[in-house]
């Protein structure tokens, strides 16, 4: 599993939205393959389709990860979380629970 925070990101904090939201991908741990993805906070209907593609497409953490996106922009929780959970995989956290960039 990994999880990025809304006030993680410069969209994010662009908004204001530093307290609330989050993203979370859940994963195989052998595959990296994306099994699932949460979404709470502003416009998460505007990002879930792009989650429902890559569980569709059956993407990996790896692929999200070299994937380019325009900036700033909400769609970089997707590649923050997918750092999280290498990091997770690894044994070592990105960041703790909670604690700002």
């Amino acid at each position: 599993m990994g999880i990025s925070y809304y006030r993680d990101t410069a969209r994010g904090m662009i908004m204001g939205d530093q307290d609330n939201g989050f993203l979370k991908l859940i994963f195989d741990r052998k595959t990296k393959v994306i099994k699932g993805v949460h979404i709470i906070g502003y416009q998460a209907t505007e990002l879930i389709h792009y989650g429902m593609q890559l569980v569709r497409e059956e993407k990996t953490l790896d692929s999200l990860i070299a994937t380019v996106f325009n900036y700033p922009t909400l769609h970089d929780l997707y590649k923050y979380a997918s750092y999280d959970g290498l990091g997770s995989l690894s044994g070592k956290k990105v960041k703790k629970a909670g604690e700002l960039l």
